[in-house]
């Protein structure tokens, strides 16, 4: 997908020429706002008819179309929704401008504009306003049509504008549209690679994904092939990878962005299972087709990675992406088998299909190797998740209370919100074992949570956050800037918490 082109400039919203101006406006205000009263003026008095009328009254999700006759220099105005005022916050903007953009895509404007929102959310700056107007435009207007034989007819959105009223606003509202283009991108990017079907994204494909991300930004990049995970000793990965002909992957990507070369890197570990079928312990077939986007976490990883080298962000971080295809086979991995981990520790499998824990497991004892600040793994791990927290939240686990909390901060600004979940030691005796340091299911009770206490197992001592995605990584229908399929979400979480810890550092050390 070829990612829109945004800037920003000086205008007024009744002398833009355009082919179509957004406004989004709030629900039970009073004709009030300069932007609002001004059209209002121009378009006479049809603004406040449609709210006397309650046509449009401004609730979230609501969009209008109206055009303009000649009365303004813009062809088209939208109107959307950002619901009640003491209700507004970065999402409610995100999401209407994901409404908006799609309006504008259905009108076959190639172009827009958008007004800053008269009403914003307490606290919010011009850079957060306009990385959220970003945001949301890119990734409603967000389509996936590589195996089409026919494409959408047109180019679709391929610019937009944001009109703010000062010229001295020009230069944070760009910062602002330059971080939303790369959460947004990264996201886009995470989307496509697990929209992709498993006969085209394979292990071997992810690494090539892996040399190009690196190629494109200056990362370092490292690829264990399966002779040296032997060597190493990563029995977990190699396990899950027995069954399938497709070669698994071990991927190390390094920024350097931190003044200190030495400075202790943030390492991200992401699940990367291209398709998992559950091996022996094989799912039911129902959705099974879903399963090519298990490798979410790894694809948020690597996408994390590339953002963070393109807005040159002050840190040190290394991904670590474990590869592997769990499949069915002579010589797959079975029930009852016992495992060496990296770590020296021992695994009875129990359930060939709780997989993705082992080769977690070898990514985070690597990890241990950089001596970390903070490590944190994302995984589509659990379906316990999704039955305990639903579609809207993803599951949190840590040991560290400040890395906890930067999480949960950046989950909110971003509109990817978590929900922690226990991490109680008394627990783990359900993953105890008769043969083996443990086994790698702990039965139906608790299933999250005995699974991310496996994790903790392999992270030693420091800083950790475990992030179950499987609630969330895909949706069976399309909202406002989330499509039906592969979401991407915990990618913008995750850039986000590299931003906001990388100002925190700037400003220590000035």
């Amino acid at each position: 997908m070829d990612i829109m082109r945004i800037h920003a400039k000086q205008g007024r919203v009744d002398t833009d020429r355009t082919e179509a101006l957004v406004i989004l406006l709030c629900e039970d205000e009073t004709l009030s706002t300069p932007d609002e009263t001004l059209l209002d003026r121009a378009l006479g008095g049809a603004l406040r008819e449609l709210r006397r009328s309650r046509e449009f009254e401004g609730k979230a999700h609501e969009v209008m179309l109206l055009h303009t006759h000649g009365k303004l220099p813009a062809k088209r105005l939208i109107l959307a929704g950002l619901g009640k005022h003491h209700q507004l916050g970065l999402d409610q903007i995100r999401q209407a401008m994901g409404y908006a953009v799609k309006r504008v895509r259905q009108a076959k404007a190639g172009s827009f504009t958008v007004a800053l929102p008269s009403v914003t959310p307490r606290g919010a700056s011009m850079y957060d306003l306009s990385q959220t107007l970003t945001e949301g435009a890119i990734l409603g207007s967000y389509q996936f049509t590589a195996y089409r034989s026919e494409a959408p007819a047109g180019k679709g959105v391929t610019a937009m504008t944001i009109l703010v009223s000062q010229k001295n606003q020009v230069s944070s509202s760009s910062e602002g549209i330059r971080r939303g283009i790369a959460t947004a991108e990264a996201t886009v990017f995470v989307r496509d690679l697990c929209n992709h079907p498993s006969n085209v994204m394979t292990p071997t494909k992810i690494a090539s994904e892996a040399k190009a991300v690196a190629k494109d930004t200056g990362i370092s990049l490292k690829i264990l092939e399966q002779k040296e995970m032997e060597r190493l000793g990563m029995g977990a990965l190699l396990g899950v990878a027995k069954g399938s002909y497709e070669p698994p992957k071990f991927i190390i990507l390094q920024y350097h962005g931190a003044k200190k070369k030495d400075d202790p890197p943030v390492v991200l570990v992401g699940k990367t299972i291209t398709f998992d079928t559950g091996g022996i312990s094989l799912k039911p077939a129902e959705n099974m087709e879903q399963m090519k986007a298990d490798m979410t976490g790894g694809a948020e990883v690597l996408a994390t990675v590339r953002a963070a080298a393109r807005l040159k962000l002050p840190l040190n971080l290394v991904g670590i992406l474990p590869v592997a295809e769990n499949m069915p086979g002579g010589r797959a991995m079975r029930p009852g088998d016992v495992i060496t981990t990296l770590s020296g520790k021992t695994v009875e499998v129990q359930n060939t299909d709780a997989e993705g824990r082992l080769i977690l497991s070898d990514g985070l004892a690597y990890a241990t190797r950089f001596k970390p600040a903070a490590l944190i793994d994302i995984a589509t791990l659990t379906g316990a998740c999704v039955v305990a927290l639903g579609q809207f939240a993803i599951g949190m686990f840590g040991t560290d209370t400040k890395l906890k909390e930067a999480i949960t901060s950046a989950g909110l600004r971003a509109g990817e919100r978590v929900w922690e979940m226990p991490l109680w030691e008394e627990y783990f005796e359900q993953l105890r074992s008769d043969v083996a340091d443990m086994r790698n299911i702990g039965g139906r009770g608790g299933g999250m949570i005995t699974a991310a206490l496996f994790l903790s197992k392999f992270v030693g001592d420091y800083p950790w956050v475990h992030l179950d995605i499987a609630s969330t990584d895909w949706s069976e229908r399309e909202r406002a800037y989330i499509p039906k399929g592969p979401t991407g979400i915990g990618t913008r979480l995750l850039i986000q918490f590299l931003i906001t810890r990388s100002l925190k550092q700037e400003s220590t050390q000035a």
